[in-house]
């Protein structure tokens, strides 16, 4: 290999790019996202400085090979609402539908009921309308469509999304519009039965308005960094982390698709580092400055098909990741009651009380107070000029305030560890929500911990779930970047069948399976993978009639050769069926899948298919970690002695920077562990242990 490879998280705050050399070793760095004054994009100028180029010089020909990149820019358009301006585009007397949406009040007792903003501006009305069965009971008025689209084009409108009645099943009507608004000029066409191919009209629909609001956004983003790359000049090939954990071209990266770009780059990466380390499953816990998110990894990736956020509904495929406001960063509250720890977040400006910026008492002045936290092996990158140490006697003096105000005669690090013990219980009930609630037992999983606030934590949310093994990488301070790097390239589909769960509704499965994973398949081999390698998954969404909870169930695999050279016409004529699963094993799996679930099977209802699904997946080449060989000898001498305060008394330990560490070396706790990205605090009781893969084992 003589090319260099990237792997990049592009967060809100800071930039993680890691590079792989021509000779194959890992090199990180990381950069605040934003700084108008010395570069444009953080993530091209962690590139130049990997290769040793000054800021806005010229990246040499041949140099990179691929770049593979997650990125906030369309969620964080989402949240602050900065998206494109844009109009909806729907059937006559529906323009209040996606507002009204499905009448839901999530804080039932509030008085004043505050409504997310929506994200179009302006609605047209198309005289047109098709019924549930295909009649059309009014045929699209092509004049009146005309004219309602060039009213749009003239009040300044580039973008637009496409609603029709019963398009999912039933697209003519969206075609001829999409046809005329692209003719007309429109620069973001975004229609309903292409975005969302599903039924519910809401749902179908708020997914195409959320794709035409920031896929222009993402789209000048993707063509800002290829312009600074200059791909055409220097070959290199970028790539970008979709919400459902592949990646795809830069040119087919679509705003739907984009919304969990960075978090499921650390799903795959907790889950093929778990693997990696010999862990089938594994609970992702990436706790950062201001949020927590946790997943779960069986064997296989959990995706939800239809998710809100930032009061937006979305049917698109996303990892599901659970997110709870507990981060380092989360402020500590005293009530004169009771405490409390977040949701609000001191940010990285002013920050926590230590960084010397007048800010509250936050979850990291805790850890400083109760000694996990040791500002002299913290960088001096704190105060007005960042140039100092944390502040550890201003985070003392706040604690005895509070202490005093508490009373009872607590102590100033009784109290700071009384938050930590509530920061820690709202992280285990957020991993419990996805895996006790979903019927797994988390007590034979690993614990996969990253983020820069994780190794502080992991030993007591581990505690508070019955958890006994606990995973940390070398990356976990990066692990969302790392993910790009162990991704694979992959392609997804989704079509309604709402079908009896019968014969002819699995004939339908299989035939748009196989039209579909067809689609999908030629999508991962259009971006270089070599087609004998592509694996095409299809999954049926299965249903009790009446209810509104369809799961997820296997329906079979099959390669793209395979695939190629296979029609339905022919499977039915001899009556083979050599790679789909047949109506048993079909309800088996569903009836499994439900009790694990929900707890029970109800066998008087009947089964309805609701929707197939697929996904084409290829990668090509896949980074292996280098082994050392394992060596028993002494542990060499603490870099130096602490103590620190936890379950109500303090406690002797050993300071050991993970350099002195190497594979087979043993650490017994309490200890701490110094990375360069974060501290590992190794609670008593717990013993933590380097492998040959140099990944550390609680």
């Amino acid at each position: 290999m003589t090319l260099w490879n990237f792997w990049i998280d592009r967060g809100g705050t800071f930039t993680d790019v890691i590079a792989r050399t021509p000779e194959g070793q890992l090199i990180a760095r990381k950069l605040l996202s934003e700084n108008p004054r010395s570069y444009r994009d953080a993530a091209v100028q962690g590139i130049r400085e990997h290769l040793g180029l000054a800021t806005g010089e010229a990246i040499p020909a041949a140099t990179i090979g691929e770049v593979r990149m997650g990125t906030t820019v369309a969620t964080n358009a989402l949240l602050e609402r900065k998206g494109e301006a844009m109009a909806l585009v729907t059937t006559l007397g529906f323009r209040d539908a996606l507002e009204i949406g499905y009448q839901a009040r999530p804080k039932i007792f509030a008085k004043e009921i505050i409504k997310p903003e929506l994200l179009y501006a302006q609605v047209a009305e198309i005289d047109e309308r098709v019924l549930c069965d295909g009649t059309i009971e009014k045929p699209s008025d092509e004049a009146q469509l005309r004219r309602e689209l060039e009213k749009l084009k003239a009040a300044g409108f580039k973008a637009i999304a496409i609603v029709f009645m019963h398009a999912w099943r039933y697209p003519d009507h969206e075609k001829q519009a999409a046809a005329m608004a692209r003719a007309i000029g429109f620069a973001q066409v975004s229609v309903s039965h292409e975005v969302s191919p599903l039924i519910k009209f809401v749902g179908r629909g708020d997914t195409a308005v959320v794709d035409a609001y920031l896929s222009p956004i993402l789209r000048r983003y993707v063509e800002q960094v290829a312009g600074e790359l200059d791909v055409e000049r220097t070959g290199a090939r970028l790539m970008f982390m979709m919400s459902s954990g592949g990646l795809t071209a830069a040119e087919l990266f679509q705003g739907k698709d984009a919304i969990l770009s960075g978090p499921a780059g650390g799903v795959v990466g907790m889950a093929e580092t778990g693997l990696a380390a010999g862990f089938d499953k594994v609970i992702g816990f990436d706790m950062g400055g201001t949020s927590t998110d946790v997943a779960h990894f069986g064997g296989t990736y959990e995706r939800a098909f239809e998710t809100e956020v930032a009061g937006v509904r979305m049917r698109a495929p996303m990892m599901l990741i659970h997110t709870v406001a507990a981060g380092g960063g989360s402020i500590l509250h005293y009530d004169g009651q009771r405490f409390r720890c977040g949701p609000d977040s001191a940010g990285a400006n002013p920050g926590p009380k230590a960084y010397r910026n007048g800010g509250p008492l936050a979850v990291t002045d805790a850890n400083v107070m109760v000694g996990k936290l040791s500002p002299a092996l913290f960088p001096a990158i704190f105060g007005p000029a960042r140039n100092e140490l944390l502040d550890a006697d201003t985070v003392r003096d706040a604690f005895a305030t509070m202490a005093k105000e508490v009373g009872g005669g607590k102590t100033p690090e009784s109290v700071a560890d009384g938050f930590i013990t509530i920061a820690v219980e709202n992280m285990a009930n957020a991993i419990k929500k996805i895996s006790v609630q979903r019927g797994y037992d988390v007590t034979r999983y690993a614990l996969n911990c990253f983020g820069g606030a994780g190794g502080q934590h992991a030993c007591l949310v581990a505690d508070a779930l019955g958890m006994t093994t606990i995973l940390v990488h070398p990356f976990s301070g990066l692990l969302s970047a790392y993910g790009m790097g162990l991704a694979d390239i992959r392609a997804s589909r989704q079509q309604a069948v709402e079908a009896a769960f019968a014969a002819a509704g699995l004939d339908d499965v299989k035939s748009f399976g196989l039209r579909l994973g067809g689609d999908a398949a030629r999508e991962v081999a259009g971006q270089g993978v070599v087609e004998a390698t592509i694996q095409i998954f299809v999954r049926a969404h299965i249903r009790y009639a009446g209810t509104d909870t369809p799961l997820e169930v296997d329906v079979g695999v099959i390669t793209y050769p395979a695939l190629a050279a296979l029609s339905l016409a022919q499977e039915k004529a001899t009556n083979e069926n050599t790679w789909a699963r047949d109506l048993p094993a079909l309800q088996y799996a569903f009836q499994s899948a439900h009790r694990q679930r929900f707890g029970f099977i109800d066998e008087t209802k009947a089964l309805v298919i609701e929707a197939v699904s697929v996904e084409a997946v290829g990668g090509g080449a896949r980074f292996v970690e280098p082994e050392q060989d394992i060596f028993r000898r002494p542990l060499p001498a603490p870099a130096q002695r602490t103590q620190f305060f936890t379950g109500g008394m303090w406690h002797q330990a050993s300071v050991f920077m993970r350099g002195q560490l190497f594979p087979g070396a043993a650490v017994a706790g309490p200890a701490l562990i110094i990375e360069p990205n974060q501290t590992i605090v190794v609670e008593a009781g717990w013993r933590a242990e380097v492998t040959s893969k140099d990944y550390l084992v609680l």
